[in-house]
């Protein structure tokens, strides 16, 4: 009897304990109905978008520059040609007496982006001598050149496959060494023995002598010899790797015939590089919608919309409803907004491989281009000058804007800037969406994107049931 009566007691209190205790946040609590905190998904308001042209740019501050050609059954044709500065190895460089040319190659150093066909295609590059020196271009400008033709590569192209040359070693045995990805193009001995080796030192005296000599080199894609879908290439002019090499022999007065190999340098720290880009969006879906852009203030809304770096196409976005939020839902602090951005589904099919990553940037009320607060980092500029940036801006991992493989997508995190613009604190002057490189900086994606790329990407819009464009909203409302 005792113990069924201590089991009772056990029971009894443990039905106290469970009636209690409902839920364990609210413990200690007396929450007021009326003030509690509630959690909020928005994810219908409306976003405008509008496929818009690149402005052009000024391709002679990159470090890399794009050269191929390729045919995209949805894009149309790309086109970029490259043009060069040559400057010799040394000041007042001596070819000594009766040089006579060996050989002559322009050794291109590729970099690793490479964007189009490497499997099958294989691409044809002209080179010609420049008939002025290089000015600082933009991307638009032809670059001019004669029409004598000086060598010629026909070949695959394989920017991440390591070769072997051979150094001429004055006095001593040649030596075989392995070097990054290159394009080597023999160049004719007639031409480079008659335009530079008969040059005397005064020729050389100087860089700005020799470059209003020779000019320099210009190398283009041959559309016709040229094969397959195409690509395009990317040349690093970073370095030192970039050269025209010159192998010769001379007379020694004590030692006889000598073999001498030189490198005249190519490159972004020795001259000027620039590069031509052409986009043709001849009947493609593309042109119609530059053509047909509808009012500004209310631009047509089309199923989809397109993005092509190397100065081709990016989208216009716009949240038009934002700026009522707080009429409609009260006011409200933004625990997190993200932008989704879909890909269209059959549009990225290889050699077409959607790009790696997106930017998104904003205009500011002079129409230039800012990085939105939430990637707003700090850094420092080309001229040492150092930005503070937005404290609320994230790393780039968490900003977002890589492609999401498994749901052919990209998110960004805009959390900061819907807060802005709802509170009134910034305007949609324009926001943007753009290819770009996977090692761009968030100190520079936004304001000065660099064109290490030559992807794009066909995204979707708002409203649709797939290939969506939408923004999630989840908010806290403050009574």
């Amino acid at each position: 009897m005792k113990f069924i009566k201590q089991d009772l007691l056990t029971l009894l209190i443990g039905l106290f304990l469970f009636a209690s205790c409902k839920n364990t946040s609210n413990i200690g609590l007396d929450v007021d109905p009326n003030t509690a905190i509630q959690g909020t998904l928005v994810n219908d308001q409306q976003v405008t978008s509008q496929t818009l042209k690149e402005p052009d740019f000024n391709t002679s501050i990159l470090t890399q520059h794009p050269i191929g050609y390729m045919v995209d059954p949805i894009f149309g044709k790309t086109e970029s040609s490259v043009g060069m500065t040559v400057t010799p190895p040394s000041l007042s460089y001596d070819f000594k007496t009766s040089p006579v040319l060996d050989s002559a190659v322009l050794v291109l150093n590729l970099a690793p982006q490479f964007y189009g066909d490497t499997a099958t295609s294989k691409y044809s590059i002209d080179v010609y001598q420049l008939t002025a020196p290089i000015l600082k271009l933009k991307a638009s400008d032809a670059i001019p050149h004669n029409g004598t033709l000086l060598g010629n590569f026909n070949s695959k192209i394989f920017p991440n496959t390591k070769i072997k040359i051979t150094d001429i070693v004055v006095g001593g045995k040649d030596t075989v060494r392995t070097v990054p990805a290159q394009i080597r193009i023999p160049l004719n001995k007639a031409f480079i023995q008659n335009t530079i080796l008969t040059l005397p030192t005064t020729g050389t005296s100087t860089s700005d002598k020799f470059v209003q000599y020779f000019k320099g080199l210009y190398a283009e894609i041959n559309k016709t010899s040229s094969t397959g879908t195409g690509g395009v290439a990317f040349l690093d002019f970073a370095g030192t790797n970039s050269y025209l090499q010159l192998v010769y022999k001379t007379t020694n007065a004590s030692s006889g015939i000598d073999t001498v190999s030189t490198n005249f340098p190519i490159g972004t720290s020795s001259g000027t590089v620039t590069a031509n880009i052409n986009h043709d969006y001849t009947s493609t879906a593309v042109k119609t919608q530059l053509d047909n852009p509808g009012p500004a203030a209310n631009p047509t809304q089309y199923g989809v919309t397109y993005l092509q770096d190397l100065g081709g196409v990016r989208t216009k976005i716009s949240f038009p409803t934002l700026k009522n939020f707080t009429t409609t839902y009260g006011k409200a602090i933004i625990n997190k907004a993200e932008l989704v951005v879909d890909l269209s589904a059959g549009t990225f099919a290889l050699p077409f491989a959607p790009s790696q990553r997106l930017s998104l940037y904003r205009w500011d009320i002079a129409s230039q281009e800012v990085n939105l607060p939430d990637h707003d980092q700090s850094g420092t500029s080309s001229t040492g000058a150092t930005y503070t940036g937005d404290a609320r801006a994230k790393s780039d991992a968490v900003f977002g804007g890589y492609y999401d493989s498994l749901k052919n997508r990209y998110v960004f995190n805009v959390t900061a800037y819907v807060q802005d613009i709802i509170d009134g604190t910034k305007i949609d002057y324009g926001t943007y969406i753009a290819p770009s490189s996977l090692t761009a900086t968030a100190f520079n994606l936004g304001t000065s994107r660099t064109t290490y790329s030559a992807s794009r990407a066909v995204i979707g819009t708002f409203g649709s049931t797939t290939n969506r464009l939408k923004l999630n909203i989840y908010y806290t409302k403050i009574n």
